[in-house]
């Protein structure tokens, strides 16, 4: 027999219409209230219809996750971290590729929000970085949390409706790994650079050739995108013609770069890490399905997009005193793998 809305009302001593405002999350409900309704949930396995919530008046359930990304594992990441968040609090996921620079990508945006009756957006970059996006957003009126490329500094001056990746520490971190293993002609393969987390890598890149005394060369960097058939390419460039710059490291923008760098070293002959090191970034599962595994920067999208989604949610019904703090920077993580050591030939 299906449990009802007034199944769990007689089990918590409430009324309906306390049940309903614990499920609908609003921030007026006494903390006592609030454990005492979702307890009674929880032991009857109450599943409340979504889609009669949204019938039943202008409230929406339904937020959405825009993307313009290539990377299938990053957008899957994100999708899980998000969903994860919305199971919880009892509302759908609308995800959205859009492109970034489509000339209708304004008028999608609002077609999109207006049919699917979103309470929000959860936003990715580069998407999340476009100034005429945010303004569009705020004309409306619509919640939303943006994913972005930033340092700590950033954060603190910042609106609380962002989530920070400091891509910069990480990639900073990494260099300084290779220079460790003895590198100086440390190659960089970049990623696409429409996306700060490119600038922001390259920044960390160079600053830590900077603080180990070691000179900047721009003929080791590669412009090229977040794929792995930009790897392939970069790497085959900076160490054609026998690597005339003597080149012992390659650190890719991403893992598919990354993975890409390893593929064209291979077919060079090249010994990974015997006569070349590379390592990637993010963390994606890239980094564990090549020979050898690559050193990289482990980013939990999951669990960044989990924390946006709350985030969101707290714009969306109000914070109550219960809630826990949202963490508003992540910083990468440096994972050490057998494509990265000291030169041996």
């Amino acid at each position: 027999m299906k449990v009802t809305i007034n199944d769990v009302a007689k089990l918590a001593g409430v009324s309906m219409k306390t049940v309903s405002r614990v499920i609908n999350k609003e921030p007026s409900v006494r903390k006592k209230t609030y454990d005492q309704v979702m307890q009674a949930v929880k032991e009857l396995n109450y599943q409340p219809n979504i889609a009669a919530r949204n019938l039943a008046g202008t409230s929406s359930f339904a937020i959405g996750l825009v993307y313009d990304n290539p990377n299938a594992y990053y957008v899957i990441d994100m999708q899980n971290g998000v969903l994860s968040r919305c199971r919880d609090e009892g509302y759908e996921l609308v995800i959205h590729p859009c492109e970034s620079n489509s000339e209708n990508m304004a008028e999608e945006f609002v077609t999109m929000i207006k049919r699917s009756r979103l309470a929000g957006l959860v936003l990715t970059p580069p998407l999340s970085e476009q100034q005429t996006i945010i303004d569009m957003l705020d004309e409306l009126g619509i919640h939303y949390v943006r994913l972005l490329s930033g340092r700590a500094q950033e954060a603190e001056n910042s609106a609380n409706n962002c989530i920070f990746v400091d891509d910069y520490a990480a990639a900073y971190e990494i260099t300084e790994h290779l220079i460790q293993l003895g590198h100086k002609k440390i190659a960089f393969v970049l990623g696409d650079e429409e996306h700060k987390s490119t600038t922001e890598r390259l920044a960390g890149y160079r600053d830590a050739l900077k603080a180990h005394d070691i000179k900047q060369d721009d003929t080791l960097l590669y412009h090229g995108t977040y794929s792995f058939e930009s790897g392939v390419k970069g790497a085959k460039a900076l160490l054609a013609d026998g690597n005339p710059n003597q080149i012992t490291a390659i650190l890719g923008g991403n893992d598919e770069v990354a993975a890409g760098a390893l593929f064209a070293a291979r077919l060079m002959n090249i010994e990974i890490p015997g006569q070349l090191s590379i390592s990637g970034f993010e963390d994606s599962p890239f980094s564990r399905q090549t020979w050898p595994k690559l050193t990289t920067a482990h980013q939990a999208n999951n669990i960044i997009s989990e924390h946006a989604a709350r985030l969101l949610f707290s714009k969306t019904r109000g914070h109550r005193k219960n809630d826990k703090e949202v963490s508003h920077v992540f910083t990468p993580s440096m994972v050490v793998r057998e494509s990265t050591g000291r030169i041996t030939q």
